[in-house]
């Protein structure tokens, strides 16, 4: 397995949870795997992933429907309440629950916090806002984001192919948007921002790579939109009204942290770059439930859009798999020859230990 750590997003980048893990989403620090995998633990890996997008999904769908009763501040702020759920399966039996407050690197992890808390609270107010299509093409710039920063923070050295997904991202996003044919509000700006703000969290990620602790890789992301979706939340808090209010709130932010829970299993079985590929089932989940349960049918321009948009992820997920698969060729190769070469050294050994004269 290749030992090198990679930073990926593996939650679908236009949930509104933006919980721990990435989502809004969704990139951890996980291992590559190129070994050869059982393919039964592959395939419930890769289902758990088409799972785990599916609650996002579907989370997403429930922030919506409470659009006009309740502020998105105190939705998101629920979302981060059930974050909770998630650590007793996260804790390795060393740690302690004070982790997720403990980091070793205490500026990426406010770094990490304030990004999450921007993305959770600009991500429910553009679903609130914009049809789901609409909200997610905008939010799937983000890996696009991620290769920018690379470049300016971490002085990546990015390929043409990089290159060349990122203004395709950008000219599917234009395609849907039509800027100067149709009226851009409140909703755009917050979704730009989303995805901005998740790839500012997955540069602090990158940057952060040596923090040992799991919860504390968590905590950032858990207790940034807790304290600042809870700060600008009084100000406008209302108690929800009636049994379909709470059972949206409960839906959204259940379904987030099952939808995380399940990206950490298929994590688990898969590699992080089999994982990654499914997200754009997202799409397929907020075009079907836009339609059904609130009206609203995919234009054909809006459709192009999001062709293009998908074709610009597929080609920076290709490039991406090509890239690490021959990181792990040469380090397969690497090992091969450290093992003739200790071999060598053996036989060298033992014919010399054979000449050396006997007493």
């Amino acid at each position: 397995m290749c030992n090198q750590r990679i930073a990926l997003r593996l939650h679908a980048p236009g949930h509104a949870g933006g919980q721990p893990l990435g989502h809004t989403a969704c990139f951890v620090f996980s291992t590559f795997g190129f070994m050869a995998m059982d393919p039964k633990t592959l395939f419930s890996g890769m289902a758990l992933a088409f799972g785990a997008y599916a609650s996002f999904a579907i989370s997403d769908a429930f922030s919506k429907l409470l659009a006009g009763a309740l502020d998105p501040f105190e939705v998101a702020f629920s979302g981060g309440v059930f974050g909770f759920l998630i650590l007793p399966f996260i804790r390795k039996p060393h740690e302690s629950y004070l982790d997720i407050v403990r980091p070793q690197q205490k500026a990426m992890w406010v770094l990490r916090a304030a990004c999450v808390f921007v993305a959770t609270a600009a991500s429910v107010e553009a679903f609130m806002l914009l049809s789901m299509p609409e909200a997610l093409s905008i939010m799937f710039l983000m890996p696009l984001f991620v290769t920018i920063l690379s470049v300016v923070l971490l002085k990546e050295k990015v390929t043409f192919w990089a290159w060349l997904a990122v203004i395709l991202g950008f000219v599917g996003v234009l395609i849907v948007l039509r800027p100067g044919v149709r009226p851009l509000n409140l909703g755009h700006l917050c979704a730009l921002l989303a995805a901005f703000a998740n790839a500012g969290s997955v540069i602090a990620y990158r940057l952060a790579s040596t923090e040992g602790v799991r919860l504390s890789l968590f905590g950032s992301s858990l207790i940034g939109p807790l304290v600042g979706n809870g700060l600008l939340m009084a100000l406008h808090a209302t108690w929800p009204h009636g049994v379909a209010d709470w059972s949206y709130l409960f839906g959204y932010g259940f379904l987030a942290a099952l939808g995380q829970l399940m990206m950490m299993l298929a994590t688990a079985r898969a590699p992080a770059n089999r994982v990654a590929l499914p997200q754009y089932s997202q799409m397929v989940w907020g075009v079907v439930l836009s339609y059904i349960l609130f009206h609203e049918p995919l234009d054909a321009w809006t459709f192009i859009g999001i062709t293009v948009l998908t074709f610009s992820g597929m080609l920076n997920w290709v490039r991406q798999r090509i890239r690490y698969e021959r990181m792990a060729m040469k380090e397969r190769w690497a090992r091969q020859k450290a093992r003739r070469a200790a071999k060598n050294e053996a036989r060298l050994a033992a014919k010399k230990s054979r000449a050396a004269p006997t007493g």
